[in-house]
């Protein structure tokens, strides 16, 4: 990986309602921090949805400002949806260096912060140094950058990580495209790692224990996931995220009746979660590196 990277560190799914963005991932099952507003030169406000390593992050734009001009742009061409993706970094400088000496123009470290209501009460801030790759390195559409958390008991809290459907992090984000290895070795020359093939499809780790990134056509992606609708499938760019529950049947019965299941997942539509569509899976399978085969079928099992 790429100097100071550990692997993906959280998803950003922008929405033009926070505040029913927020409604809509309670409603799943999820655990839904209260609302946190970012330093103002950043312009956003967000609700995380936290789990072991990892976690998603729901923002809204509050005020425009230079820095969420690309994520405005992103609701005005596609909508609520899956909009970043976000690595782990131990040193935002020295990561943003290493992406300069590449002859990258990466943006940053923007250092800004957020006040967190604590659950028992009180307040804490939440600090933090990130840096972008340029706005043109967005493979399959998503737009990267990495994260340096200087306060991570202020964002980690023990009460916001148990959810009523059993998530406990991310497996994957699946990308559609009509090139998938070719954007899966895009954002492997990125981070430094892999393009590893998958089939007909390609995916990129990320870092031991942390979520992987699949490239696949829109036909491939109907195969390994018929439970999801044609009709929500971007030409271009994150189409899902699979998460892993200890409890499939608590994961059912959060998503509801509306949800399609399987005998190894279940599956929420894209308008129920914020233009993004939900995969649940069970966590021996994720661990083992287990993904649908053709008609949902398991294939067999594959290294993480």
């Amino acid at each position: 990986m790429l100097a100071s990277l550990e692997g993906l560190d959280h998803v950003v799914v922008i929405a033009r309602d926070l505040a029913l963005a927020a409604d809509n991932w309670r409603a799943l099952g999820f655990t839904v921090s209260p609302r946190g507003t970012h330093s103002a030169h950043v312009g956003t406000g967000n609700h995380t949805i936290m789990f072991d390593t990892d976690y998603v992050e729901l923002m809204g734009i509050l005020t425009d400002t230079d820095l969420n001009a690309p994520g405005r742009d992103f609701l005005q061409r596609r909508g609520d949806g899956l909009e970043r993706a976000a690595f782990t970094t131990s040193d935002a400088a020295a990561g943003a260096a290493a992406l300069r000496s590449r002859g990258f123009d990466a943006l940053g470290p923007v250092e800004f912060s957020r006040p967190v209501n604590l659950p028992g009460g009180g307040e804490a801030k939440a600090a933090f140094s990130v840096f972008h790759w340029p706005l043109t390195e967005r493979p399959a559409d998503i737009r990267l950058f990495a994260c340096q958390h200087h306060t991570r008991d202020a964002v980690w809290i023990p009460a916001l990580q148990s959810h009523p459907n059993t998530a406990t992090g991310i497996v994957r984000l699946v990308l559609v495209t009509p090139v998938p290895q070719e954007d899966a070795t895009r954002l492997a020359s990125l981070i430094d790692s892999q393009a590893l093939p998958d089939g007909a499809a390609a995916r990129v780790p990320t870092g031991p224990g942390r979520g992987e990134f699949v490239f696949m056509s829109q036909t491939e992606f109907r195969t390994r996931h018929p439970g999801a609708r044609q009709e929500e499938l971007p030409q271009t760019g994150a189409a899902a995220l699979v998460l892993r529950v200890n409890d499939l049947e608590a994961a059912a019965r959060a998503a509801g009746t509306a949800a399609a299941r399987d005998a190894t997942t279940v599956t929420v539509a894209a308008g129920r979660a914020n233009g993004v569509i939900l995969v649940f899976e069970q966590a021996a399978r994720a661990a083992a590196g287990i993904r649908p085969g053709p008609g949902g079928r398991s294939p067999s099992s594959r290294p993480a």
